[in-house]
């Protein structure tokens, strides 16, 4: 058994004909793009500040390649928590099927302050929404 966070996978994507590439799979700078948005919203509420940056994507591991009509959904995980940085785990699934897609070890983002610099959070593990209400 492992000691790292369960991811949850809660952002589901439709692979439509204008996210397929010649091969008519799925173009993996779509999926990147979508992976890096959910992961930066993913880090904003994580450290309940706006302004925060991608810093560092780790090896991106295309595992296999969804199709038009697959539904595919993204897990986010928090692994670690630096003074101004958060490092997420992402893996991508088919979500009828579980059949693994990607998976990037290390995804970083920094938290930035009011001069647009790094700036200490000031967090120290995964919070949800509904208990800081």
């Amino acid at each position: 058994m492992t000691n790292e966070p369960e991811l949850k996978f809660h952002t589901r994507k439709w692979v439509k004909p204008e996210d397929l590439n010649p091969n008519n799979t799925l173009f993996g700078g779509s999926l990147l793009k979508w992976i890096d948005e959910e992961a930066v919203i993913y880090a904003i509420i994580q450290l309940q500040n706006p302004k925060v940056v991608t810093k560092l994507i780790s090896e991106i591991n295309f595992i296999s390649a969804p199709v038009q009509g697959d539904i595919i959904e993204l897990g986010l995980t928090a692994t670690k928590f630096g003074k101004t940085s958060l490092t997420l785990r992402c893996e991508v699934r088919n979500k009828l099927t579980r059949e693994a897609i990607l998976s990037i070890d290390r995804m970083v983002f920094v938290n930035l302050g009011a001069n647009d610099k790094p700036a200490p959070h000031g967090k120290t593990e995964i919070t949800y929404v509904k208990n800081r209400l």
